[in-house]
């Protein structure tokens, strides 16, 4: 029992030394993966709050954006129902591109019409042309006139002359006298009436002359005002077909129906362009005071996620969007609350779009305000 006992205590030195050998050689191992652990917390720590500091105030973020497109809205300039359609909802279109037609008869008599009216303003003209030439040949008559009594008061007042010697001579009777002298006066009343016939034609060829005025393309008055009125129906008869004014795909095609009248100014359907995109984004305005024009933006669309189109300013605006609401604020009454303000800026793309956006998407800006 000695010797075993002996045995036993032996075996529990030997493995109590083994057990004190494995903890002396893990010991080291926890103590460095502790110390990394300690060390490594306080350095990314330190890490991040230097980048932070390093990446402060050079970008200024705002995911309250939208993508804007040009919108056209298309009104007919002429009234009259509509006779034929062209496109469909969604349904791209180039400039030039036949829309919808509105009926054509009523706007083809109407040029007919002025067509007409031109021609007998023509004939107008021409009439009171004649009537001009005849007043012309009128006022030469009557010149020819005043010069055949000015003749007579002549050989009047030489005869006058003569019965006055004679009578002093007593070679002549004063009946012969008084004839001469009665003779003399009317001559020179047929001469004075002769000259105010001249004046009266004087002054009838000046109005139909007025009446033949012409106008700096040489034209008479009522001819142009005619041809004004033809150009004009001309022009509301090509209105009758309705044209895309821009490249773009058609919306707000509800009321574009064959058989629906078109009533003049009122829309019908609308073209959002398929270029010329821009953002409009709302910073705060405690974001802006290093916005610039000019400065350069990222921006990341919802819809496309994973790409970052390239920007630049373009526009600040010059008021909050609560100013030009249809209720603006008014801070002098009531209790007032001070609250932040957002101000729409501008921005446009600098980069190629390989696919056409859409009005109205969302999207997030970031705009680097400083180097």
């Amino acid at each position: 029992m000695n010797e075993m006992s002996k045995i036993e205590v032996d075996a529990g030195l030997a493995a109590g030394v083994d057990g004190n050998d494995g903890g002396a050689q893990s010991s080291p191992r926890k103590s460095r993966t502790r110390l990394i652990v300690m060390l490594s917390v306080p350095a990314i720590i330190i890490v991040a709050a230097l980048f932070f500091w390093l990446t402060s105030g050079k970008t200024v973020t705002t995911d309250n954006a939208l993508i804007n497109a040009p919108v056209v809205s298309i009104a007919p300039e002429v009234s009259g129902p509509i006779l034929e359609v062209r496109v469909s909802e969604n349904q791209v279109v180039k400039a030039g591109d036949l829309l919808f037609r509105i009926d054509p008869a009523p706007y083809r008599i109407a040029l007919m019409q002025a067509e007409a009216a031109v021609s007998n303003a023509r004939v107008q003209v021409a009439q009171l042309g004649g009537t001009a030439n005849s007043k012309d040949a009128d006022v030469s008559s009557k010149a020819a006139d005043i010069a055949a009594r000015a003749s007579d008061v002549q050989l009047a007042e030489q005869t006058l002359t003569r019965q006055t010697a004679l009578m002093k001579q007593g070679f002549t009777t004063r009946a012969q006298l008084d004839s001469a002298q009665a003779a003399m006066n009317a001559a020179r009343q047929a001469r004075a009436a002769a000259v105010a016939e001249r004046q009266s034609a004087l002054a009838t060829a000046a109005s139909a002359r007025a009446a033949l005025g012409t106008d700096a393309d040489g034209q008479p008055p009522a001819v142009a005002a005619a041809m004004a009125q033809r150009e004009k129906a001309r022009l509301d008869l090509t209105r009758t077909e309705v044209r895309s004014p821009i490249n773009g795909r058609v919306t707000q095609t509800d009321r574009l129906e064959a058989g629906n009248m078109a009533t003049m100014s009122l829309p019908l359907v609308s073209i959002v362009g398929g270029n010329g995109y821009w953002i409009d984004a709302n910073f705060k305005e405690t974001q802006l005071a290093k916005v610039r024009i000019g400065q350069s933006a990222e921006v990341e669309i919802d819809a496309i996620p994973g790409h970052k189109f390239k920007a630049i300013v373009t526009g600040i605006g010059a008021g909050t969007g609560s100013q030009f609401s249809l209720l603006p604020a008014q801070n002098a009454t009531g209790n007032w609350v001070k609250v932040t303000q957002r101000v729409p800026v501008r921005l446009t793309f600098t980069e190629k779009l390989e696919r056409p956006l859409v009005a109205g998407w969302s999207a997030k800006v970031t705009v680097r305000v400083a180097d």
